[in-house]
């Protein structure tokens, strides 16, 4: 059989790789249209419990595989829909291409974001009816790709997306796009490598668990996407868009958090002060003490202890200690166990982000503190510089040891703790992909105890994490607020 002529593959089969990259971590998620399960299937396999509603019977058999719930009905049918789901609301709702089954997608996005959360999240997909392929004639089924359920797509222009926010109550955060450059070449591939509707079914992930295809994932189409992105009216295959509920001030459990490793000179002042300025929170430390008796301390102090041994460096208990305090509270406040950052501002990081900021930066380096060697903090504003030239962030601290979370943020991004210098992603992650990040200035104070800080190992980590930055959402324009201490005290 000829590629030419190979069964096509359902696109509800697909990965479409710009919503794969921005499902986060979420706990709960709706998929609207779901087809076969394949973005679902994903959302499981980061933690998250999925509900897919697809009104096509073969599909949704599919999908029962791979999700924990699927529901066999049209997702237009909402009062079908609201009968089905009897008031539940999720972290994430997807609509991958239920949009294009439908004239007017107004009515379907007012319905979906009846299902999410306070701060929950909702991804579609469009089809882009300006790609070069449609502008010389050239039908998606000449590449391999046909639409949902084998009905004509409904074609909406991307100008129109926020009228459709506006009338469903959601903020659109970020338009992401997949590339037309690369998946051009399908007709082309070997009949060995092409990927037929036979094998979707056996496997459900299409091509997602092929070999070729992870090197391409990872090599080739973040180049292909960046390429596209110098005209993704022209090059776009299809857009995603990260829409969510319009944030409103409100009071937000917290959950204070600390990496400790030997600490015992300071954990029990520590937690004293933070019971002073924050005594409804939870206090969560990620201990990797070899020497000392931090840990027992702690609990004895009623704090919770997530052991971290043998010890794996920062990024990885950075990165339990976020997750870990968005499963119980609304917020994460963290700080260093050392006395650098004042507890007291805790306070005005609290009131920010209840105000409804995203994420707070406490700076230190708007200009050198006393405390701090003259070598520290020439490699701080190095870093900062880098930022702000590669990335638009307009920072002034890019390591701080203190900051502030919605913990909605937190499971919005997938972060990878490998290594040193996760601060990095998880300041310039919200500020790329339209998030309001607030920086407010703060004292640094001297050291208790010694400094755990790997120069090397953390200079090195800073400049990959910076490239890496330069993969998600895009730079930054007006979601990064410089706030002075008159702004704080209000």
């Amino acid at each position: 059989m000829s590629p030419a002529h190979a069964p096509r593959l359902d696109p509800c089969s697909e990965v479409n790789p710009a919503l794969a990259a921005r499902l986060g971590r979420p706990r709960t998620v709706l998929d609207l249209g779901c087809g076969a399960g394949t973005n679902g299937m994903l959302a499981r396999s980061v933690g998250a419990s999925v509900v897919g509603v697809e009104p096509d019977a073969e599909l949704a058999e599919r999908a029962r595989r791979v999700l924990d719930q699927v529901i066999q009905l049209d997702p237009s049918n909402f009062e079908e829909l609201e009968r089905a789901l009897a008031g539940r609301t999720f972290d994430l709702v997807l609509v991958p291409s239920s949009l294009e089954r439908v004239f007017d997608p107004s009515p379907l996005l007012r319905e979906a974001a009846r299902y999410l959360a306070p701060e929950g999240r909702l991804l579609c997909a469009l089809r882009n009816p300006s790609a070069w392929t449609r502008r010389l004639g050239l039908s998606d089924e000449s590449f391999g790709f046909g639409s949902a359920a084998g009905a004509e797509p409904h074609l909406h222009e991307l100008s129109e997306a926020r009228s459709w926010a506006a009338s469903a109550e959601l903020e659109l955060l970020e338009v992401a796009w997949t590339p037309l450059l690369a998946r051009t070449l399908r007709p082309l591939l070997a009949d060995d490598l092409y990927t037929t509707r036979s094998h979707a079914e056996t496997s459900t992930t299409g091509f997602r668990d092929w070999s070729v295809y992870d090197a391409y994932r990872r090599s080739l189409l973040p180049l292909e996407t960046k390429a596209a992105g110098l005209s993704p009216s022209l090059f776009a295959y299809q857009y995603v868009l990260v829409l969510r509920k319009r944030m409103k001030p409100r009071a937000l459990s917290l959950t204070v958090g600390m990496l400790t490793m030997d600490e015992e000179p300071s954990i029990a002042n520590m937690i004293a002060e933070i019971r002073r300025f924050a005594p409804d929170a939870e206090i969560l430390c990620v201990d990797s003490s070899v020497k000392d008796r931090t840990p027992v301390i702690a609990e004895r102090l009623g704090a919770r202890v997530l052991r971290q041994l043998p010890p794996r460096g920062h990024g990885p208990a950075m990165e339990l200690l976020m997750y870990e305090a968005a499963k119980q509270s609304d917020a994460l406040i963290y700080l260093d166990c050392d006395f650098t950052y004042p507890a007291s501002t805790i306070v005005s990081i609290r009131k920010i982000l209840e105000s409804g900021a995203d994420v707070v930066n406490a700076a230190r380096t708007r200009s050198r503190p006393d405390a701090m060697p003259l070598a520290n903090y020439l490699a701080n504003k190095t870093f900062v510089w880098c930022a702000r030239a590669l990335n638009g962030v307009p920072i002034s601290d890019l390591h701080s040891g203190m900051r502030g979370y919605r913990s909605s943020v937190i499971r919005n991004f997938s972060f990878d703790g490998a290594g040193d210098a996760l601060p990095i992603d998880t300041l310039l992650w919200p500020a790329r992909s339209g998030y309001r990040v607030v920086e407010i200035p703060i004292a640094y104070q001297e050291r208790v105890g010694a400094s755990k800080l790997r120069k090397l190992a953390g200079t090195a980590w800073t400049f990959v994490r910076l490239a890496r930055a330069l993969q998600v959402g895009q730079r930054a324009h007006g979601s990064y607020e410089r706030w002075t201490s008159a702004e704080e005290e209000r």
